[in-house]
């Protein structure tokens, strides 16, 4: 059989969420590469998988990356997995997904666990439009940036943090519905939903425990910043499109007012 790389997502908690599909990969594969091999390890016992693991995380990353591909042009089966949930996601793995595409390697991405979908399914916000922004900037003007999207807003964050980071949106908009999703398929897990100023005041003093997920709503048209969208009008524009009908199409897209894209354009 030929070399090849094959990505597989591990339970996020309840260890019951393993695929059988990544479970026949684990016990096929010629090395797994784990962020954690005690975590792995862990998971690979509790079914009684026996394979050969060494470590791949972000600081022997480039490094391991490049041993992985030789070893895989040389026919070998390596699977991919991080501590929990889908690899390269807010986790190590890019490195050597992209060099294994570029060394001609075929890549098999396997289906399972994921916090950021089930936070978003949970959260009972909108899901057709939505953005996973990975863990939430520290400085105001980038958070304001990423709550002033809008679409769905799916991020994780410190539990420490979470206090300051849900006061920062009430101050912006204090009705904005959000979702604080902890300890996802664990004994624990917890989905507490409700206005920016309503969860702002629950966790000012009491900060949630364990991992969180937070998914935020879109923000409503007069919050949305409109650069972006009128940079979108102008390339309409550029490409022949007359005023009125390129600020109307953008403003289908991003919910922003077309007469607002409009007089932007022509301020």
């Amino acid at each position: 059989m030929s070399g090849r790389l094959v990505i597989c997502p591990t339970p996020i908690g309840n260890l019951e969420d393993v695929t059988l599909r990544v479970l026949a990969a684990l016990r096929e594969a010629d090395v797994v590469a784990c962020e954690d091999t005690r975590r792995t390890r862990v998971l690979l016992d509790r079914y009684g998988v026996s394979a050969h693991l060494v470590s791949y995380h972000e600081h022997n990353e480039p490094a391991r990356a490049r041993e992985l591909v030789r070893r895989m042009l040389d026919g070998a089966v390596v699977a991919l997995v991080s501590d929990a949930g889908m690899p390269l996601v807010s986790d190590p793995g890019f490195v050597l997904v992209r060099d294994s595409v570029a060394a001609g390697l075929a890549v098999e991405v396997l289906p399972g666990p994921s916090a950021a979908l089930a936070a978003l399914v949970a959260s009972a916000l909108p899901a057709d439009r939505w953005r996973f922004a990975g863990f939430l900037p520290r400085k105001r003007a980038e958070l304001e940036r990423a709550f002033a999207e809008p679409e769905t807003l799916v991020a994780f964050e410190s539990p420490r943090r979470v206090p300051a980071t849900l006061a920062a949106l009430a101050e912006l908009d204090p009705d904005r519905p959000v979702a604080v999703c902890r300890e996802l398929t664990k004994i624990h897990e917890e989905v507490v939903r409700g206005s920016a100023a309503e969860l702002a005041e629950r966790y000012a003093a009491r900060p949630p425990r364990g991992e969180i997920v937070l998914v935020v709503g879109g923000a409503p048209a007069e919050h949305v910043e409109p650069g972006p969208a009128v940079d979108a009008v102008r390339r309409l524009l550029d490409g022949g499109a007359k005023p009125r009908v390129a600020a109307s199409v953008v403003a289908d897209l991003t919910g922003i007012p077309a007469n607002t894209l409009y007089e932007a354009l022509t301020s």
